[in-house]
């Protein structure tokens, strides 16, 4: 890639700064696997390892995620685990790295042809980290609300 925009620190110490980064060459792998183990029970996992020769912001270097669903019934409940080592926080004089581990889940109940109600909670080791420098993302979050599924009359 060539000319990607990154905001940098401004080197004048004012803010931050919309730049070019310039030619990157990057290579990488990434595997991905899913298996059905029944009717009810499915799982997922993938892998990715990213070599950069110019680190870029929110790229890491090894990411690792597994998960799992359930369904029965009226229910659907998914859960993931996501692992990310090396992402750049911020390049340049003040690169910076981190790494962490997120767990995610999420259910559902299906009431009728017209409403489903869920929930989910993201983050929910409430950990402590920044895609870019100086923003910090959300801790344990937990949300839920429900659709409605409108029928549009067939002409």
């Amino acid at each position: 890639g060539k000319n990607l925009i990154q905001t940098l620190p401004n080197p004048n110490g004012s803010g931050m700064l919309n730049q070019n980064s310039g030619k990157i060459e990057n290579t990488g792998i990434e595997i991905q696997s899913a298996y059905r183990i029944n009717h009810n029970w499915s799982v997922d996992g993938n892998y990715s390892f990213l070599h950069m020769k110019k680190p870029i912001i929110a790229a890491p270097q090894h990411k690792l995620y597994a998960g799992a669903n359930f369904s029965l019934g009226r229910w659907n409940v998914s859960t993931g685990v996501q692992y990310i080592e090396g992402l750049y926080t911020s390049v340049g004089e003040k690169e910076s790295k981190e790494d962490f581990v997120l767990w995610n889940l999420r259910a559902s109940f299906h009431i009728g042809k017209w409403m489903d109600i869920w929930a989910r909670g993201e983050n929910l080791l409430a950990q402590e980290y920044e895609i870019n420098a100086g923003y910090p993302m959300p801790r344990a979050t937990v949300m839920a609300g429900f659709n409605i599924k409108l029928h549009t009359p067939k002409r």
